[in-house]
């Protein structure tokens, strides 16, 4: 009976052991992931003129990560789908805010020969390059008037040229931008016809976004190639489990199905980072 008293006891040291575990680790995540969030909010989505309260989004992922795991685990009962589902939510508010930060860049990219036709247009009218960025402002769409507005006030408010530019240049790590902010300051400081310089630049960025299309549209069959790579034998995997639960059962229960899921994701992923740097050509 002491034995069994001490097995128990025993036993139940260890759980709440693990247990206290489990809760130091969870509250380290969570601290770590609330001044993720409070950092990408300050800095990266500001750079992006987007103002989100960083407590209400950390408030959202915490409780993602307590509905959607519990929802994978209703609907399969499989323990492997639902760690996945929370570490996928875990890391969402990340590379959604690289994806926006990303999509942001590709636009301004996108906009800078329209941009500078504008500006070069209004100095050959006769403005200054005050005048004539204020003008294209007027006339464009963000997120390139955001930038280029956001410039002009902080010269207003007595910030030297060079270091508006600068500032600029760093909220904004294109190539392209970085062609066009160091035309501004070579011109600037040696002197120089800028307006048919910015001409010039907006033919060879017009040039250069044509090439990248082609070049995007040459490679898009590989890059939805990678995609289905990766994701058919995922979801051939999840309706086998659905269909057939006792023969997909010793992949997730065994030590040798834990392994071949490692293998599986091991080579998943290298095949799909083999293909997207295959298809990705820089121009």
């Amino acid at each position: 009976m002491n034995d069994l008293i001490l097995i128990a006891v025993v036993i139940l040291a260890a759980v709440g052991l693990v247990i206290w575990l489990v809760m130091q680790w969870a509250d380290k995540m969570l601290t770590r992931q609330k001044e993720n969030l409070e950092k990408q909010a300050s800095t990266t989505l500001a750079d992006m003129f987007i103002f989100l309260d960083p407590q209400k989004m950390f408030r959202y992922n915490v409780a993602g990560m307590v509905v959607v795991p519990s929802v994978i685990w209703f609907l399969t009962a499989n323990p492997v789908f639902t760690v996945v589902s929370l570490v996928l939510t875990y890391v969402l508010p990340k590379y959604y805010v690289r994806h926006l930060r990303t999509a942001r860049l590709k636009t301004l990219e996108k906009q800078l020969p329209d941009s500078l036709l504008m500006i070069t247009g209004a100095m050959t009218a006769g403005a200054s390059l005050n005048i004539a960025i204020e003008s294209m402002i007027k006339e464009s769409r963000p997120p390139i008037s955001q930038e280029f507005d956001l410039m002009v006030r902080e010269l207003r408010v007595g910030v030297d040229f060079d270091t508006a530019l600068k500032n600029m240049e760093k909220r904004n790590p294109v190539a392209d931008f970085a062609l066009v902010i160091s035309a501004l300051r070579i011109s600037r400081e040696v002197g120089g016809n800028l307006a048919e310089i910015l001409n010039a630049l907006a033919d060879t960025l017009r040039e250069k976004q044509t090439m990248e299309g082609k070049i995007a549209s040459l490679t898009a069959q590989g890059k939805i190639q990678g995609v289905v790579m990766t994701g058919l034998p995922l979801l051939v995997m999840f309706g086998l489990t659905q269909l057939e639960p006792v023969a997909m059962a010793p992949l997730f229960n065994t030590w040798i199905g834990w392994l071949t899921l490692t293998v599986i994701g091991v080579m998943e992923t290298m095949g799909y980072f083999f293909i997207r740097k295959i298809t990705a050509i820089d121009v």
